[in-house]
């Protein structure tokens, strides 16, 4: 009960965050985006034409007006239909988040889970040249653009120039074999990206705990190494991993797989994104921007009770 107050207490306090940001989104659509007005008349429009659609469209009402109409859409999550396709904004995300969840969370988990035990290899050979083969590693992965990682491995692995392997576009998944065919290569490319940046963090942290007087404890009492880093180590350093992990969570749905999506044609939530940026599809845009704001709630809300799961000395008053 406690734990559930308190997540609605969160919840609450989380509402002028998306208050700010419904607006600022808003205000950038309607100053700077783009104008539909030109795209359904064509070229040389009368003024009574041109005031015609502006009034279908609901350009000609006050700024105000417009956004509560946008803060009620917000609350009903109810965006109309999409400017290019005509279909139903909720359907097209109900279609799209499932794909780019599947994309997304192998190479996420992946990513972190070799990165946290690349990240205790490092931090138990400090010094050494395993831990500088891993650091040095860790900074040419970084180094290199994502673009550039995908069309590599594209060409390796997709294309007859190199192995020819898997399917370099599209996505036609209907039972496991499917998916592990469409997305082998997409979670390669995030894993190769992803893993340079979380490595170095988690070895930072990890060196940080291993110096500490409770592990030069353990090593005294004659405690094994595996005992030591799994225990003492990271258990101890779950705070900030946690962290790392939970705030990553909403750019999975759409940083991460927005050049993915589009590089390999696969319709989730980035490429629909993608498109509706490039055709100036607001309802959609709106939709978007809103969930990923959410999503941000969520985790914002949830995040501290996971810090008591992981360690009950932390208090959510």
């Amino acid at each position: 009960m406690e734990t559930l107050k308190y997540c609605m207490r969160k919840l609450v306090y989380s509402l002028p965050l998306l208050f700010g940001v419904t607006l600022i989104s808003f205000i950038l659509m309607v100053y700077f985006g783009p104008d539909k007005t030109y795209d359904l008349l064509g070229r040389n429009p009368t003024t009574q034409q041109i005031a015609e659609v502006r009034h279908q469209l609901g350009y000609d009402l006050p700024f105000w007006i417009r956004y509560w109409d946008y803060l009620k859409q917000v609350v009903t999550f109810n965006f109309g239909y999409s400017d290019s396709s005509g279909e139903l904004v909720t359907t097209i995300l109900g279609r799209t988040i499932p794909i780019s969840l599947m994309l997304g969370l192998p190479g996420f988990i992946l990513g972190h889970v070799i990165s946290i035990v690349l990240g205790l290899v490092a931090a138990y050979h400090r010094g050494k040249w395993i831990d500088k083969l891993v650091m040095s590693t860790s900074v040419i992965g970084m180094s290199i653009s994502f673009i550039i990682v995908i069309i590599a491995l594209q060409l390796v692995f997709c294309s007859s120039y190199g192995l020819n392997w898997f399917p370099v576009y599209g996505w036609n998944v209907h039972n496991f074999t499917d998916f592990l065919y469409y997305v082998t290569v997409p979670t390669l490319c995030t894993i190769f990206v992803s893993v340079g940046y979380t490595t170095r963090f988690y070895r930072a942290i990890l060196v940080e705990e291993m110096n500490r007087d409770h592990i030069r404890t353990a090593r005294a009492f004659g405690h094994s190494s595996l005992r030591i880093l799994i225990k003492h180590v990271l258990k101890n350093a779950l705070i900030p991993i946690i962290t790392r992990v939970i705030f990553s969570i909403p750019f999975v749905l759409v940083g991460g797989s927005l050049l993915l999506e589009s590089y390999f044609g696969i319709p989730g939530v980035g490429l629909i994104t993608y498109n509706a940026i490039t055709t100036g599809d607001l309802p959609l845009l709106k939709a978007v921007i809103v969930l990923i704001t959410l999503l941000y709630i969520a985790v914002v809300s949830v995040v501290d009770v996971i810090y008591k799961l992981v360690d009950p000395r932390i208090s959510l008053q």
